[in-house]
């Protein structure tokens, strides 16, 4: 998909919402659990009912491989049925690949070629030659890990490098000097909002996926404040436990299609 495809979705829903899709077969609702094929059943009533406000579908890989062979087929059933239906929705692998380069080159090739995913999160410590060959893709996104919202971003992402310079930044200037740079994204959490103006000095346009909103305590309105972009929106916000588990009971799709609507409501008042 192109970003300005993307950005015409946008537009379009007046929604920059990404769902997640991080499906935990120990909360899937009680008439679910014997479902023969639960986690793809879930996951299709979710999109089903959120497809319609979002602009984004993000399966976290590892939900789907902690269940060994039956899980990757739940999440190659998951985005085929997405590439089908909803084929104007843009699709992340939240998978956090990284490696030397020829081990990059088979993710990318999996996750790209096989799965037909339009994007994936990729770690950036092993420098251009382990994300180059996710960016040699045509149409296809890579999202670099940046400034992440767990606690554990302060170790490392926040020091000063050099004694003048934090980490995230180094990362986010060094990665514009990379070959097909224009296909990099980044992932900034909605925890550290505060830093998306310092953020957008160094990418000022460049597309931001941002979790943390909801159940992790994010504001929408603060990452809307300094994250927007005039030229192209730049954001893509991220909400999973918040939706996808609003509701237990059978009436679960239907109450995270609200939410999901909810959001894009107050998402609406930017367009």
């Amino acid at each position: 998909m192109t970003t300005q495809f993307l950005v015409n979705q946008i537009q379009k829903k007046k929604s920059f919402l990404c769902v997640g899709l991080d499906t935990d077969v120990a909360k899937l609702p009680a008439h679910l659990q014997n479902h023969p094929d639960a986690i793809f059943e879930f996951n299709k009533q979710i999109i089903d009912h959120t497809a319609e406000y979002a602009v984004a579908f993000k399966p976290n890989i590892a939900f789907y491989e902690a269940q060994g062979i039956k899980g990757w087929e739940a999440l190659k059933k998951t985005i085929d049925y997405i590439n089908t239906n909803y084929p104007e929705v843009f699709t992340i692998a939240d998978a956090k690949r990284g490696d030397i380069g020829n081990t990059s080159k088979m993710y990318a090739q999996a996750f790209f070629e096989d799965l037909n995913f339009d994007s994936i999160t990729v770690a950036p410590y092993m420098g251009k030659d382990s994300v180059e060959p996710f960016l040699s893709y045509q149409d296809k996104h890579t999202i670099l890990l940046a400034l992440t919202s767990n606690q554990g971003a302060f170790d490392f992402q926040t020091k000063q490098v050099e004694g003048h310079q934090e980490l995230y930044k180094q990362v986010l200037e060094t990665s514009k000097t990379w070959e097909n740079s224009a296909n990099l994204m980044y992932v900034v959490g909605a925890t550290k909002a505060e830093y998306l103006a310092e953020i957008r000095k160094i990418v000022p346009n460049s597309f931001l996926l941002v979790p943390g909103v909801g159940a992790q305590g994010g504001s929408l309105e603060e990452v809307c404040r300094y994250g927007l972009t005039e030229e192209n929106y730049g954001l893509l916000i991220n909400s999973s436990r918040g939706i996808i588990y609003a509701s237990s009971g059978k009436d679960f799709a239907e109450v995270a299609g609200n939410r999901a609507k909810d959001l894009q409501l107050q998402m609406s008042k930017y367009f």
